[in-house]
């Protein structure tokens, strides 16, 4: 069985793949903790679902917080018994990366555009809706081009929170109406609905500029809600992160030789 892991900014997704089979998945706060920490986190996940840890071959992980890169790496070899491949700007993806400084894009945005790709085929636009949301743009001939940074919905609600005195934290719900009638609803509008729009206006932007219809995908915690509301996301596929680890894993498995176990 394949362990997979997404390290986020606000969430780390958690995966176990058997063969090609997404078997368990969780999500867990990033917040900075030490590798022995980790260690147990994992094998509670684990015991969750009768896993042992004898049964895990191989581990994967993208991470975009620098600080959880040597934990998260030190916890699987120490109690999973296997080395991590780590999904960075040297990794082997098998797709030609054009963006101007491959080294900048965060590893999440290529795995998604990898997984996308190979799930939906080409031209491709994935949408992941985290702590940011991006729009990656995958081109006819399966190269990786680069995309599009906003803020994401829990951000919006957060600055608006942080940054004035008198309007409240609200929760990620769809109101009723896009003309709110209380504050609450007011801002759930304008993050749900504006991002909404934000979606389709770059999407269409981004068509013209291909001069090709590009197929969307939207994937990460708020994907299946924005896709309601949304005219331009055409997949929803909220695990598309784990699957390309999945791939890339499986792309540099032989490379990388046979994972020792303790």
């Amino acid at each position: 069985m394949l362990l997979v892991m997404d390290v986020g900014n606000t969430t780390t997704v958690v995966g176990i793949f058997d063969g090609e089979k997404l078997a368990a998945h969780w999500r867990l706060s990033s917040i900075l903790h030490t590798s022995d920490e980790l260690g147990v986190y994992l094998l509670t996940l684990l015991g969750t679902k009768g896993v042992t840890v004898d049964r895990i071959d191989g581990a994967v992980f993208a991470s975009v917080v620098p600080s959880l890169d040597l934990p998260v790496s030190e916890a699987i070899r120490n109690f999973l018994g296997v080395e991590a491949l780590r999904v960075d700007a040297f990794t082997d993806v098998g797709m030609e990366i054009r963006y101007a400084s491959p080294r900048e894009v965060g590893a999440d945005r290529i795995v998604n555009a990898l997984g996308g790709m190979m799930k939906y085929g080409a031209p491709l636009i994935v949408v992941d809706y985290g702590t940011a949301i991006t729009l990656d743009v995958v081109s006819k001939d399966g190269a990786y081009l680069g995309g599009v940074i906003a803020p994401g919905l829990v951000s919006g609600i957060s600055a608006l929170f942080g940054r004035t005195a008198k309007l409240p934290q609200v929760g990620v719900e769809l109101p009723p109406s896009v003309i709110g009638r209380n504050t609450n609803e007011s801002i759930q509008s304008g993050i749900l609905f504006g991002n909404a729009g934000l979606t389709d206006r770059l999407v269409e932007m981004i068509r013209s500029e291909l001069d090709v219809r590009a197929s969307v995908v939207a994937t990460g915690g708020h994907a299946e809600l924005m896709a309601e509301l949304s005219r331009t996301i055409d997949h929803v596929d909220p695990w598309l992160t784990l699957d390309g680890l999945r791939l890339i894993h499986e792309r540099n498995r032989d490379a990388r030789g046979t994972v020792s176990k303790r």
